[in-house]
């Protein structure tokens, strides 16, 4: 395979691999006494992404497992909430990459907290009651926890992928 024709089906195997894990998560439900407590992996999926390719890849595949995903398994609630999530995430996630100043797990822990910042906000708009708020901190240090787990194994796919691709097919 050469060029785009590789990229395209990389990206395939990315989108593939996070809505697998979305799924797998599903089955496994992670409640522990806060809604919307999950262990986020699909963000592996997102991470190493970003880290193979670009944030423009990151969101795309971000977008496109956040609709199958709430069409699939979900409903348009789930869709907001993630969608809202994953945007935050994904640009603080991108900005911490940039800087050049954390590893991948340090930047899989800024989207871990974003993201559950993200879903607050939502929730909070959407119950019309910042109380939500108090959901924050056990959601930040379960995103500290799993951010940092899910950036170990991002980076860990990202080293063993890097080889098989060239300079020139992550630019495109």
């Amino acid at each position: 395979m050469h060029g785009m024709a590789q990229k395209t089906a990389y990206m395939g195997l990315a989108c593939a691999a996070a809505l697998i894990l979305g799924y797998i998560e599903s089955l496994f439900p992670f409640f522990a006494g806060v809604p919307g407590m999950k262990l986020g992996l699909p963000n592996a999926a997102i991470v190493t992404v970003l880290y193979l390719y670009s944030w423009k890849e990151a969101a795309l595949i971000n977008l496109i497992r956040i609709l199958a995903s709430g069409f699939l398994f979900g409903n348009v609630f789930s869709i907001v909430y993630s969608a809202a999530g994953a945007s935050l995430s994904l640009l603080c996630m991108a900005l911490g990459k940039r800087a050049g100043r954390f590893s991948t797990a340090g930047v899989s822990i800024i989207g871990g907290v974003t993201h559950n910042a993200g879903q607050v906000i939502v929730a909070a708009a959407v119950v019309e009651n910042m109380r939500v708020g108090y959901y924050f901190l056990p959601l930040a240090i379960a995103g500290v926890v799993t951010g940092a787990i899910i950036g170990l194994i991002a980076g860990l796919l990202a080293d063993r992928l890097r080889p098989l691709l060239t300079k020139k097919q992550r630019e495109r």
